[in-house]
């Protein structure tokens, strides 16, 4: 595996993407989007990218922030509040079109936690080019974003989140399955962040690991190089 900074432009300006790249030589043909916590490209989003980058897929954190990083819950509330959904959906794009651009990427996944995990859901409802998503414990869209669904979902969540609550995972799944939409709905026994493994008061190791478990076999699944039409 190595690790490389992908440069691009986006419509509020030049940003950047982290990207880790596995050994596996036929990896070109799938990529994994990471969408990152309020807290920004963090060195824990890093490390999750570096993961799936082990796990065989090329994997890209777009940087939302332009830059900015926080550990401070206050800064980065306020760093969240200021972020348009428009304007991090077109980073998330801008990144998905300069790393195809770059790797030679034919099959796109989206993952992300809490605020991340919103965009990939919200992403997954309004971008194309993508394949699969595993939004974390991520914010719940409207009925009529959730209609425009373009790829199968895999949506994660805690029971004791405080958040993202059992009552709006209900909600979601009404939604899906009036809408006959490709939703599949895990829930764990386990707080908000539970996949955070450098916050020890919500992370829950057994709830991580099979959530990693799942994901990855989803994303191996509807990421397959021979589910691609039109390639031979």
């Amino acid at each position: 595996m190595k690790t490389e900074t992908l440069e691009f432009k986006a419509a509020k300006g030049d940003t950047t993407a982290y990207v880790a790249l596995p050994d596996k030589a036929d990896a070109d043909t799938r990529a994994v989007i990471v969408v990152q916590e309020y807290w920004g490209l963090n060195d824990n989003i890093k490390k999750i990218v570096e993961r799936y980058a082990d796990a065989g897929f090329i994997a890209v954190a777009p940087d939302l922030y332009f830059g900015e990083v926080t550990d401070d819950k206050n800064i980065a509330s306020t760093l969240m509040s200021n972020l348009e959904t428009e304007t991090g959906l077109d980073v998330i794009n801008k990144a998905m079109i300069a790393a195809q651009d770059k790797y030679q990427i034919k099959k796109f996944g989206i993952t992300g936690f809490c605020m991340g995990g919103t965009y990939a859901l919200e992403a997954a409802c309004k971008l194309e080019g993508l394949h699969a998503a595993a939004p974390f414990y991520g914010d719940v869209p409207d009925e009529f974003t959730l209609k425009g669904l373009r790829c199968p979902v895999i949506f994660i969540s805690g029971t004791k989140d405080q958040w993202i609550n059992p009552e709006k995972v209900a909600e979601l799944e009404r939604m899906a399955k009036v809408n006959m939409l490709p939703i599949e709905s895990v829930k764990y026994e386990a707080d908000h962040a539970f996949f955070n493994e450098t916050r020890p008061e919500v992370y829950d190791e057994e709830a991580a690991k099979d959530a990693w478990a799942k994901v990855t076999a989803f994303f191996e699944e509807h990421l397959a190089a021979k589910k691609i039409e039109g390639i031979v």
